[in-house]
């Protein structure tokens, strides 16, 4: 853990560091994708950019290759080129275990290249993407390559969905969770490794977190103890070291750069 203060403790975060966009996905895609989205550094950064974790599952285009990127418990650093564009589909809650037929425990945390899903597909896909030097005609071209690739795009998990939506809300403790699914705790703990990659209470507090950066950036003006009672943290002790753990960031400046 870092000794720096906040205010020097603070990586460009992903979807607050250069130009950061989503839309919803195509009708013919929303029933595997949720939202497309694309990010643009500025061309003067360097470095890492923190990633923080969401609960969810990208396929993603940057460097000229395409990745399935995982699940992460922490905040991801890869290191990006000044300037570099990256175009991501995020899967529906409980859709990627099917589409891409393994559990989501098997690359937690990791970034898996799409040609060793797809093969040849995924590499022609790939280098189609490359060839295209205009950013939004690639953007355009990346959304129509999906419609494109040769899986069926299921509903997303009935199940898997609900418990996404009802942790992402918040008020509800697992076992009460488990009791309105008709799940015993077991199965509820099973179900949440195949389709999200670990347990439902490392999703809670994932999707916690996303709760408290949404808070953030529509209350501007709220201070951490404000933002810790509305967010389903204990107190701001508790909402600082939950902050730190996931992210390794200081819970004041993370907020301090969402908001800006």
């Amino acid at each position: 853990m870092s000794s720096r203060p906040d205010s020097d403790d603070r990586p460009g975060v992903a979807g607050a560091t250069g130009r950061y966009r989503e839309w919803a996905a195509p009708a013919a895609l929303q029933g595997c994708f949720g939202q497309l989205w694309r990010s643009d550094l500025p061309v003067g950064h360097s470095g890492e950019v923190a990633v923080l974790p969401d609960g969810c599952v990208d396929l993603l285009w940057r460097d000229g290759r395409l990745y399935v990127v995982g699940p992460d418990v922490v905040a991801a650093h890869p290191q990006l080129a000044p300037g570099a564009q990256v175009l991501g589909a995020r899967f529906q809650p409980g859709a990627a275990r099917a589409w891409l037929g393994l559990p989501m425990s098997e690359i937690v945390g990791t970034a898996v290249e799409l040609d060793a899903l797809l093969g040849a597909r995924a590499r022609r896909m790939a280098a189609r993407l490359n060839a295209v030097g205009n950013a939004a005609a690639r953007q355009h071209l990346f959304a129509r390559e999906l419609m494109q690739l040769p899986r069926t795009a299921p509903s997303p998990h009935a199940a898997a969905a609900a418990v996404f939506a009802q942790m992402r809300g918040g008020g509800m403790d697992l076992s009460a969770l488990a009791t309105s699914l008709q799940l015993s705790t077991r199965s509820l703990r099973r179900l949440c490794h195949e389709q999200f990659g670990y347990g439902p209470k490392m999703l809670e507090r994932i999707l916690r977190l996303q709760r408290l950066l949404a808070l953030a950036r529509a209350r501007p003006r709220d201070g951490l103890a404000a933002l810790a009672l509305d967010g389903g943290y204990a107190d701001q002790s508790h909402l600082s070291r939950e902050v730190r753990a996931l992210t390794g960031i200081g819970a004041a400046a993370l907020c301090a750069q969402w908001r800006d």
